[in-house]
């Protein structure tokens, strides 16, 4: 019944923007720790970004001052904001339910939105 929905990724050239969208629906999406996955070819899944319920903030060194992770609590979406895109930003991202005591330490992924920088 939980399903977490991407959106947004696309071809974009280096230094472009990028807006993503993840809505979660059957679950209590305002008491979740969200956080942005992103994989690419022949790399292990790396941390983005999360936010806590309580609007805690936290990013990948990569993407400091470049990224900003938000949430809308009234639509169940949670949003990453890429700026100032770079080669090394292409990859599959993925958004994530976080395991935690509040969510009954069940996790769910999305599946997933191909971001391609490129020139």
């Amino acid at each position: 019944q939980v399903q977490l929905v991407e959106s947004g990724g696309g071809l974009v050239q280096p230094g472009g923007s990028l807006r993503l969208s993840c809505a979660l629906s059957g679950s209590d999406f305002a008491s979740q720790t969200m956080r942005w996955y992103r994989q690419a070819p022949g790399k292990q899944r790396e941390l983005v970004a999360a936010i806590t319920s309580g609007g805690s903030t936290n990013y990948a060194d990569s993407v400091k001052g470049r990224f900003t992770i938000s949430r809308d609590n009234a639509k169940s979406t949670v949003y990453l904001q890429m700026n100032s895109l770079k080669l090394e930003d292409t990859a599959v991202y993925l958004c994530n339910s976080a395991p935690t005591a509040a969510s009954g330490w069940r996790t769910y992924w999305g599946q997933g939105t191909q971001v391609t920088v490129s020139s």
